[in-house]
């Protein structure tokens, strides 16, 4: 059995929950998955194959505390004794299970694209922000991993199930409280970098933070929203919460417009999962354009407006 630990994104399992419950059905043969806080999303997992919901429920851990949400995995592997424990590749994934590593003194396997079963699990991940590939050999009564960000698209089991709901109430320790969320500010913007189907890029290129202005409006248009380089955020014309890279937020949009930036490793890690990419720079040799599915060599104050006004006419007609 495959033990897979679920976040949300409010209501709604998350993406890459949903990527690492696919990911899980591959390598076992039943599924169950433990949860937060989350027991009315049963039947929305039930469509991905998973048996049984561990439905953890207690006040204090009504918003994230990674320690304390560990402790409750583990306390329901020491109840089932899974084969493995997976979880999505995002920050708080990989967070959740390297707790439940140190607290198990389990071997932990991050961003796994690929995994051969048996005694020991050889698995592939991805290393150095996905620019290589390694293959390693994972041991241990239960194999740790999480699932490397939009290394497969999630898909519904070809048999729903409808779950068992067991409900799971939680003895939190106070040290494992030492660390939570408190409270959040939300993000300026109606639509979330890492869940926009359309993400207009900009980088070193456009200039300066005013001339986002025309990347704004383009972004408007499509229902979609800015992503930029890292540089960017460097030179403090737009905030870290709109990078898009490694060190930033790893995007899957339908589509990914990528103006005056040459495509470091670094950021071609965050937008490779882009269905296609549209690069639009001046220079015929930037790095990005061997990336990109197609690539307007011209001066993206000239050609991100022209795009604006061709959608325009498109919508008004």
């Amino acid at each position: 059995m495959i033990l897979v630990w679920v976040d949300l994104a409010g209501p709604e399992p998350d993406m890459m929950s949903l990527e690492a419950l696919t990911f899980a059905r591959g390598i076992g043969d039943s599924v169950e998955a433990v949860v937060v806080a989350g027991e009315d999303v049963a039947s929305r997992l039930g469509a991905f194959g998973v048996g049984t919901v561990h439905a953890v429920s207690d006040d204090l851990l009504a918003d994230f505390a990674p320690a304390a949400w560990a402790q409750c995995v583990v306390d329901i592997m020491d109840s089932l004794l899974p084969e493995a424990v997976l979880a999505g590749g995002s920050d708080r994934g990989n967070e959740v299970m390297a707790h439940v590593a140190a607290k198990t003194g389990l071997a932990f396997a991050a961003n796994c694209v690929e995994v051969e079963t048996g005694d020991d699990y050889v698995v592939t991940r991805m290393r150095w922000g996905g620019s290589l590939l390694e293959e390693a050999r994972l041991s241990g009564a239960t194999k740790l991993l999480t699932v490397a960000p939009h290394s497969l698209a999630p898909e519904e089991a070809p048999a729903p199930t409808d779950p068992i709901v067991n409900q799971v109430t939680p003895v939190i320790a106070e040290e494992d409280l030492r660390v939570r969320v408190t409270g959040r500010e939300a993000p300026e913007g109606g639509v979330s970098l890492a869940d926009a189907r359309v993400v207009v890029g900009g980088g070193r290129g456009v200039g300066s933070a005013e001339g986002f202005r025309i990347l704004d409006d383009l972004a408007a248009l499509l229902g979609g929203t800015v992503g930029v380089s890292r540089a960017v955020t460097s030179l403090g014309w737009r905030p870290h919460a709109e990078q898009v890279g490694q060190t930033g937020t790893r995007i899957a949009p339908d589509l990914y417009i990528a103006c005056g930036i040459s495509g470091a490793i670094q950021h071609i890690v965050g937008c490779k999962a882009a269905k296609k990419i549209l690069a639009i720079n001046t220079d015929p040799d930037a790095p990005i354009l061997a990336h990109a599915d197609y690539a307007v060599i011209g001066d993206l104050h000239a050609v991100v407006p022209a795009i604006a006004e061709g959608i325009k006419r498109a919508l008004a007609t």
